[in-house]
């Protein structure tokens, strides 16, 4: 199996420094896990379409600006029957050794709305600290998701590069 997903790092900016979303998710067979909003694109669904779908989904949360969207190119109107769309994430993905092989792009983003208790296989849907997700990934790295525990540290590595 072969997997592309799309993910995003949600932030805000409040009395309590930088804040972002994360949530809950049980899958079959597995115990529950901490991870980042987003999931699997659709046959030729772009990147920041299927992000934006994600988010709402679990989140309830509508994405109102993405981090390099400003990059965006496509070959619309180039040839009817093909089009291409070059977007700068975050962060790229790929897993190089597990269950399964996927490939994902992480993107930071701002958004408004309300957020949901769960949503679309999702609970415990939340702001966090990025002061106390670091000490959960200190402290319990496996309570993360396989695939976001990279995200998650390479986000927070950008942030201390910044300081």
């Amino acid at each position: 199996m072969w997997y592309v997903n799309s993910r995003a790092i949600i932030e805000r900016n409040n009395q309590h420094g930088v804040e972002i979303v994360v949530q809950n998710r049980s899958k079959p067979d597995q115990p529950a896990t901490i991870e980042l909003p987003g999931g699997r694109i659709e046959p030729y669904e772009s990147l920041t379409e299927a992000l934006r779908r994600e988010v709402k989904e679990e989140t309830g949360l509508d994405i109102v600006e993405i981090e390099g969207y400003e990059t965006k190119v496509d070959t619309a109107g180039i040839e009817s029957e093909f089009e291409v769309e070059c977007i700068r994430p975050f962060a790229a993905y790929q897993t190089i050794r597990g269950p399964f092989d996927s490939v994902g792009y992480y993107f930071r983003c701002k958004v408004s709305g309300t957020l949901l208790t769960s949503g679309d296989g999702t609970t415990n849907v939340r702001w966090i600290p990025v002061d106390a997700l670091r000490d959960m990934m200190r402290e319990d790295p496996l309570q993360f998701s396989s695939v976001d525990r990279a995200g998650i540290l390479f986000y927070l590595k950008h942030l201390e590069s910044k300081n």
